[in-house]
């Protein structure tokens, strides 16, 4: 039976906006490009015109060859994992885009991958010169393209199908572990080369310092230097060059998203078991993280804190990803007690000494019968161990608060509990920690707040 690949990719130029997809047909065994399908499609979401690029793929790939096996290869995860079957369709636009994807071919005679973006170029060159063509009020003519020119032989190398997936993987782990078993006898890894690299010394956290609830103690916080992986899934390790130890396979990664405002954020009071609502502009942080999360398409899951502020924040997104939204009694914020409400200053002037004892050790606690940090800590170590368990090489959307994200990041990179006072934590902020399984954690972002701007 003939083998193709479908490579397909949708983008919108505001999602909504100006929209545009594109589809190459390869060749599974030499990679070769055989078809190129690109059309603008007008004011669309990104999701919708991902839909459209790979209906227009398997088109194609039929047209070609209505028997044969095709593998789809897609950078969102979103489509691919719906088209696997294995998240749920919820959005009234994708449910029908998905019927017509999966009726193009019989049951079982198409698979589904997910590929990093960099590996999808020529879908995303062809739909970007759909979405020129639509801006000059023209159609996308297949002999003005040039994505496939622009296609290098790495390009063509990546994009046959050799074997499977696991199959590869287990060849690169064995290299791997041959590689590190000779090198120096040790067969000790430095580091991993699992895709996310681990934050340098002096890179964790912030200068400034914020205290749960975003109540400032001191200025000039600020978000740590280095690149932001977004919450993007890992890169597989490529075997060619590598030497920094065996592969690992994917972490569980939390992609940590602090709630959207309350009437208290603005105010900078403790804001810890009160179950609060978000304000119209938490609402609105809520609806653009969602948004900017849809796009990434990366989020498999998503769970919350069982308070009202975190779980408005978390169905906004799940109502974009069309998934469920999981309540963990486990990320609920730190118990203020009697602080609960008040600004920093008013503690201050209210219970002065209480709250010295509380600034000087992670033991204390507030005034009032509320939680220490060290109470926390075991509470939100106990969950993300879980979580970890749970959620191997999977992506997790975790809506949660400033002590809990503080909490993971501070326990990643191996930081004593004072940091949690030196690291600024905006509200609506996306931050990302993956987790391996020699139980080594990398931190990815801190305090990403792009999508608001």
């Amino acid at each position: 039976m003939r083998e193709l690949v479908v490579e397909a990719d949708g983008g919108s130029r505001g999602n909504p906006g100006p929209a545009g997809y594109g589809a190459v047909v390869r060749d599974a065994a030499s990679g070769e490009p055989l078809v190129e399908r690109a059309e603008y499609i007008g004011v669309a979401t990104n999701n919708v015109a991902e839909y459209r690029g790979l209906i227009a793929g398997l088109k194609a790939a039929r047209e070609l060859d209505p028997e044969a096996r095709v593998h789809a290869r897609m950078d969102s995860k979103l489509v691919v994992e719906q088209m696997s079957g294995r998240w749920k369709i919820k959005h009234p636009d994708m449910k029908p885009l998905a019927a017509e994807a999966a009726r193009i071919f019989p049951s079982g005679q198409v698979t589904y991958e997910w590929i990093p973006r960099e590996r999808n170029k020529h879908a995303d060159r062809l739909a970007n010169e759909a979405m020129d063509a639509g801006r000059r009020g023209e159609r996308w003519e297949p002999s003005a393209s040039s994505a496939a020119l622009s296609s290098s032989a790495e390009d063509v190398r990546a994009a046959r199908v050799v074997g499977d997936a696991a199959a590869g993987a287990a060849k690169a782990r064995a290299a791997l572990n041959s590689r590190a078993g000779t090198a120096d006898g040790s067969g000790a890894a430095a580091s991993r080369a699992s895709g996310g690299a681990a934050v340098s010394s002096g890179a964790g956290v912030s200068s400034g310092a914020g205290v749960s609830g975003g109540t400032a103690v001191s200025g000039g916080a600020g978000v740590p230097g280095g690149a932001a992986a977004q919450g993007t899934l890992p890169k597989s390790t490529e075997v060619e060059g590598a030497g920094w130890g065996p592969d690992l396979g994917p972490p569980a990664t939390f992609v940590l998203l602090r709630h959207g405002e309350t009437a208290l954020t603005p105010e900078k009071r403790f804001s810890g078991t009160g179950d609060h609502e978000l304000s119209e502009v938490g609402r609105r942080q809520a609806e653009a993280v969602a948004a900017a999360l849809a796009t990434r398409g990366t989020i498999q899951a998503i769970v919350s804190s069982p308070l009202k502020r975190c779980r408005q924040t978390a169905e906004a997104v799940a109502a974009r990803l069309g998934l469920d939204v999981r309540i963990d009694d486990g990320l609920r914020e730190t118990d203020f007690g009697a602080w609960e409400g008040l600004t920093f200053g008013e503690v201050r002037e209210r219970y002065g000494d209480d709250l010295d004892a509380w600034l000087a050790s992670p033991k204390a606690a507030p005034t009032g019968g509320g939680e220490s940090f060290a109470t926390v800590a075991k509470r939100v170590a106990a969950t993300r161990d879980r979580l970890v368990r749970e959620y191997r090489g999977r992506t997790v959307l975790v809506v949660t608060h400033v002590t809990p994200i503080k909490t993971l990041v501070r326990l990643a990179i191996g930081a004593p509990p004072e940091s949690l006072f030196r690291m600024e934590l905006s509200a609506a902020s996306v931050s990302a920690v993956a987790y391996y399984a020699d139980g080594n954690a990398s931190l990815r972002l801190l305090n990403d707040t792009g999508h608001l701007r």
